[in-house]
Parts: C-alpha cells; sequence; structure tokens
C-alpha cells in the first residue's frame, strides 16, 4: 500500500525531510495546545516535508494515555494536511501497541511508526510476526523503526527486508548505524522507503543520492534544514556543506552539555518562542545558571538568531 500514490516518485527522487516533533506539555503534563500549534508552524513555515508525532523525541513512553490522544488529533489539525504525518504507536507488546494503533487508525495520517518492542526482548521470528500481524489489522499504511540503542533490540536487515514484502509495511526509520542501513537501501523493493536518521551525515547522503531523512534536530533548527534542503535542490554544495557543519557543531554542544537532552531541548523551544515544556517528569528544567551557560555557546546563539515569528 502506497502512502503517496501520486507524488511517491519526487519524494524517492528529491531531498525530504521530515520531524520528529517535541511534545510541549503543561506545568501538570497535559498537552500544551499553543506549543505544539506553534511547533508545528514552526516547521511547516520553513519547508519541512513530513512530521512524526509521538515518537521519542516526543516522549510518547512517558505521555499520560490522555495526553497522547489530544497530541496525535491536534496534530492532525494543526497539520491541516500540510505535510505527511506520521504518528509513533510502537509499546512493549503486541496488544498494547494493537490498542494505541486502532485508537489513531481512524484520523488523517499518512502512517503508522512501530519501534520494536522494548523491556522484553524478543527474537527476530517473533518480531515477523509482530510486525506482520500489526500490518494486518492496521488501516494505514505501516513503518518500522529501528532503534536498538533505545529498545535493546535490532532489526536485523534480513527481518526487515522478510517484512518489505508485506503489502502494508510501507519503509522504515533507521536510527542505528549507517551500515545496517546499507543492504536495505540496496537490496529493498523501490516502493519500499528507507528513512535515515542520521543528522551528521546528511551532507555526504544527499550528494549520494540518499534523500529521506528524519530527527529530531530539525525541530530545534527547522531554519537551517530548510536551507539545506534548498541548497540540495540547488546543487549548491558548498551551501549544504556548510549548513552541515552548523548542524553537527550544535549537536555536539548540544550532547556535551551537562543536563538532560529533552530539558536542554525544551529550553531551546522555549527561545524560540514556542511555549511548553517538552521535557516530562522525572526531567527536571534547566536551571538559571544552565540557562545561561547554554545560552554563551556559540552555536546556540546562531541558532537563536532567527527566533520562531508567532502568528
Amino acid at each position: 500500500m502506497n502512502p503517496f500514490p501520486s507524488t511517491s516518485i519526487s519524494i524517492m527522487n528529491s531531498p525530504y525531510f521530515i520531524t520528529a516533533l517535541c511534545t510541549p506539555l503543561t506545568d501538570a503534563e497535559d498537552l500544551h495546545q499553543q506549543g505544539l500549534e506553534f511547533h508545528i508552524q514552526d516547521q511547516l513555515n520553513h519547508g519541512i516535508d513530513g512530521l512524526l508525532v509521538g515518537g521519542t523525541m516526543g516522549a510518547m513512553q512517558l505521555l499520560k494515555e490522555s495526553t497522547y490522544d489530544e497530541l496525535v488529533s491536534q496534530s492532525v489539525e494543526a497539520n491541516a494536511g500540510r505535510a505527511e504525518i506520521l504518528i509513533g504507536v510502537g509499546d512493549t507488546s503486541f496488544v498494547r501497541t494493537r490498542d494505541k494503533l486502532k485508537r489513531v487508525d481512524h484520523l488523517r495520517i499518512d502512517g503508522i511508526v512501530i519501534l520494536a518492542p522494548f523491556c522484553v526482548k524478543f527474537k527476530q521470528p517473533e518480531l515477523i510476526y509482530y510486525y506482520q500481524t500489526l500490518a494486518d489489522v492496521s488501516q494505514k499504511p505501516v513503518y518500522l523503526y529501528d532503534l536498538p540503542q533505545m529498545t535493546g533490540t535490532k532489526l536485523e536487515p534480513a527481518t526487515v527486508l522478510e517484512l518489505a514484502k508485506h503489502p502494508n509495511i510501507a519503509g522504515i526509520k533507521c536510527s542505528d548505524h549507517l551500515a545496517t542501513a546499507r543492504p536495505l537501501i540496496d537490496h529493498s523493493a523501490k516502493d519500499f522507503r528507507v528513512i535515515l536518521a542520521q543528522p551528521l551525515l546528511m551532507d555526504l547522503l544527499l550528494r549520494s543520492g540518499i534523500h529521506q531523512h528524519l530527527d529530531g534536530i530539525y525541530g530545534l533548527v527547522p531554519h537551517w534544514i530548510g536551507r539545506l534542503k534548498a541548497a540540495a535542490q540547488a546543487g549548491d554544495w558548498e551551501a549544504v556543506v556548510a549548513i552541515q557543519k552548523d548542524v553537527t557543531a550544535i549537536l555536539d554542544a548540544l550532547i556535551a552539555f551537562p543536563a538532560p537532552l529533552f530539558a536542554t531541548a525544551a529550553e531551546l523551544l522555549r527561545q524560540r518562542g514556542i511555549p511548553g515544556n517538552c521535557a516530562p517528569a522525572p526531567n527536571r528544567r534547566l536551571t538559571s545558571s544552565q540557562i545561561e551557560s547554554l545560552l554563551a555557546i556559540p552555536i546556540v546563539r546562531k541558532a537563536l538568531q532567527e527566533p520562531f515569528s508567532k502568528p
């Protein structure tokens, strides 16, 4: 089942960027509706092609069920069909994932994204059964999500290639080492999407003709990603490399910063003018001294020179 029957060729053959959205929350950890609307608008304003809602960057597994339901429905409404929208439903078991899937199946979405089950580790034949059975019941195209750093379970290339034969499994988001995605890029069917999370290698991958990319850093610097996309489309590889250097620098700065990534991302969104807190408990907000230190980093200051323009 191809979710893009009329545009699949352009998606496969031109730069295409999907943002893994954060989930802005109130102090009570309900959905911050204005924060979500501003966050989505910020992405659309800068030419982001798709949105992943309720992924790991969105802390889906840490949200209240009511907050998750509102997040999905409000994201669909705020997007209003302007960008591709994918919804994360992966949970710890088949029944939990199936139930979450059924709660979003009726919405105007383009696909669902399913992590391998976490907590309990399953073998590859069990994972094949897991995904095939979920794809059988889903009314929307299914995307695999390979993130062994979190789940502790690797979706082996042979498993993915077997699953790619299912008519309702449309692709995979690969967040593991690039080498593990290479067999999928080389051998999967032409209509099976291999979407990479390799924000440190976008310049090289785009130059090599690998166009589909998804990451959470896009949500913090959509203006840079929009320019990178435009430069790649124009064949201005010098500009692509320059923007890639900035993306790499801010990623390095965030990883090295002595605070949880969720909390640091939440503060950067607030500095962009997007209200809410995308760092659910037990994450804690940055202290005033930590904020001062964060804003003193040159690449952070550069990223914040263009805050989100509120509608």
